[in-house]
């Protein structure tokens, strides 16, 4: 093959890669999005038609208002602005913290907090909206046939159930499938906004965004309770950041550019067309904009995408719990890499759990997507407004701005975003409370797992004897042959210890039980980074501290696969010779017990022994050989 075929052939490679990554974006990434298009504008509305009616310059202003949401805050903040503020190509609220840890060299309060805020919120929203959107789209079926009424909520359960089992296939997969699907909803939302502008061409003046400030300023006490909708349009802009590893950044921004906006734009425009022309499609400008013969397909497919785009925030709630992990927020999780080619493709079976139980529940508790919606939005918002903040030190820390220029920057989305979020807070009593005790539930989880840790740390730290010491003297009692000199045995002992110049307690208790040490010992600590990846020839350090003990420090970004066994196979060409088969690996396992008047309340005791209890298997986690594991327990008072 000559050269100009093989350039020829990569570069064809590349731009299949590049497809598949497009239409995979476009079913997973914008499937949230894409579906607001449903509830957005008759949940809008909704108060007007309460009042009688809105007036032409109510609708035409809130269609201005919606695009312009759209435009500032979907396009100018996340497509070019925050996918842009990238990981080493990982993104979400965790991952902006975590550079900006890299970066400042500290958690620093406010950022810490900020990251778990935004963290939770988002994980909230992951719950409410498969729940609403899936229940948005059933609910058409009532313009077929009103005896559909009954069946909407087993229905959206059912699928709820099908979505939640078809996770541990992979994203990969589920993005085949989607994909197709999502490209043909969104041509169908276009050709439907499209056949109805010429109802009334003034809808055209919601191009320009004056008509949006006047919405605003002349809407009064109802136009504040309407923005709480509006911020529904963008709905899975936070989902869009968080998926970022998933797809990568340019396939996610030509997706959102040549498709998904202009089909989002045109659509928003044909609703509010039909309303300017006949008031009474209030009820549900959406489906209402296809012929008769067109709404049963249309409802199929509405199903179909609600169904994709409850997997964007799946998907990212995945993202974000793997890194939550690898950031010490929560305990170790079972993760499930199911892609051989992108390792940001991943399955977490304990959130994938969470997560349709919270559905499940938030289904049968509201009934319907009316007053689901209004629980809505305080949770999209607070992400929002988080990501925002967390920009600022962005700016700063990363990009080397000014914090004048930074706010300058800043401040107008900040003031929108603000606004939004202050309109959907007068929803809390109305169902508003859902996200947000949500949240205040996981942000209280990962708080208690970061703080517990923590103090667990330096509580056993206490009783640690400096691994110098130690080597020095169970060197020189084996050669001066003492009677408390243990026992030489052949092969490799590897122990594993978060704390690399403290001798290990399994270490000790080995020593102390058994009376044998190994011709080889290896003292093992993993780290993680900041980054998301690290390359496998900087993976591991080897330090040699006798004749019989190693130290061992091994790294891995947080959306690595921690594989020690694997990692293993570096340290032959450093030098250090080892037989797997030879090789036992000692692990320490603690039993918590509860003691009164310690540096912790009661109830975040038992909340962080409970976790330490959900955690996985540390064998199991790290990738250890099973039948090479010994693990010697200990109870240690919390």
């Amino acid at each position: 093959m000559t050269a100009s075929h093989a350039a020829a052939s990569d570069t064809s490679s590349e731009t299949r890669k590049f497809l598949v990554l497009l239409l995979g974006s476009i079913g997973v990434v914008y499937g949230d999005i894409g579906t607001s298009p449903l509830y957005a504008f008759r949940e809008a509305l909704r108060p007007f038609a309460a009042n009688g009616g809105a007036q032409p310059e109510h609708i035409i202003g809130l269609i201005s208002l919606m695009v312009w949401t759209l435009t500032i805050i979907v396009t100018f903040k996340y497509v070019l602005f925050l996918l842009r503020a990238d990981n080493d190509g990982e993104g979400g609220t965790l991952s902006l913290l975590a550079l900006l840890m890299k970066k400042t060299g500290s958690y620093m309060p406010v950022l810490f907090f900020a990251g778990l805020i935004g963290s939770a919120l988002f994980i909230g929203d992951a719950m409410i909206t498969p729940a609403l959107s899936v229940m948005s789209a059933l609910e058409g079926m009532k313009l077929v046939t009103p005896a559909f009424s009954d069946y909407i909520l087993p229905l959206s359960a059912a699928i709820m159930v099908c979505l939640f089992m078809v996770q541990s296939k992979g994203t990969e997969a589920v993005a085949k499938f989607f994909g197709p699907i999502t490209v043909i909803w969104f041509l169908a939302m276009a050709w439907g906004g499209l056949i109805h502008i010429s109802d009334d061409w003034r809808i055209l003046e919601a191009l320009n965004p004056v008509n949006a400030l006047w919405f605003i300023t002349h809407a009064g006490w109802a136009g504040l309770i309407v923005l709480g909708a509006v911020f529904l349009t963008v709905t899975g802009a936070e989902a869009l950041y968080a998926d970022l590893g998933h797809f990568g950044r340019k396939p996610i921004s030509v997706a959102w550019f040549i498709l998904v906006f202009p089909a989002l734009g045109l659509n928003y425009l044909g609703q509010g067309a039909l309303v300017l022309a006949d008031p009474s499609t209030i009820s549900n400008p959406f489906y209402l904009l296809y012929p008769e013969w067109a709404l049963l397909p249309m409802v199929i497919l509405a199903t179909m995408a609600t169904i994709i785009a409850s997997q964007a925030v799946i998907t990212g709630a995945f993202s974000l719990s793997r890194q939550a992990v690898h950031l010490g927020f929560l305990p170790r999780l079972a993760i499930k890499f199911t892609s051989e080619t992108n390792t940001g493709q991943i399955y977490v079976p304990a959130v994938n759990m969470v997560l349709f139980i919270g559905v499940i529940v938030l289904i049968f508790t509201f009934g319907d997507s009316e007053s689901l919606a209004t629980a809505y939005g305080i949770s999209v918002t607070g992400a929002m407004v988080v990501t925002t903040l967390m920009a600022f030190q962005f700016l700063r820390a990363v990009w080397g701005y000014r914090a004048i220029t930074a706010a300058i920057l800043l401040a107008p989305l900040f003031v929108i975003e603000a606004i939004f979020l202050a309109a959907n807070l007068l929803k809390i009593h109305d169902g508003g409370w859902v996200p947000v005790m949500l949240a205040l539930v996981i942000m209280l989880t990962m708080w208690t797992w970061t703080k517990g840790s923590k103090y667990l740390k330096e509580k056993t730290a206490k009783n640690d004897i400096p691994l110098d010491t130690f080597i020095t003297s169970i060197e020189s009692s084996i050669e001066r042959e003492s009677s408390s000199a243990p026992v030489t045995v052949p092969g490799t002992a590897i122990f594993l210890t978060s704390v690399p110049d403290r001798t290990p307690a399994v270490l000790l208790h080995n020593l102390k039980h058994n009376h044998v040490l190994h011709e080889q010992n290896v003292i093992l600590t993993i780290w993680t980074q900041d980054k998301p990846y690290v390359p496998a020839q900087e993976r591991v350090e080897m330090t040699r501290l006798s004749k019989r003990f190693i130290r061992l420090d091994i790294t891995f970004g947080y959306m690595d696969e921690p594989n020690v066994a694997k990692a293993l196979t570096v340290c032959k060409k450093k030098g250090f010779k080892f037989e797997i088969m030879q090789t036992s690996f000692y692990l320490g396992r603690r039993n918590l017990i509860e003691t009164p008047n310690t540096g912790l309340p009661r109830w975040q005791e038992k909340l962080y022994i409970a976790l330490a209890d959900f955690g996985i298997d540390p064998s199991a986690y790290f990738k250890l050989p099973p039948n090479r594991v010994v693990e010697l327990g200990e109870q240690v008072a919390i």
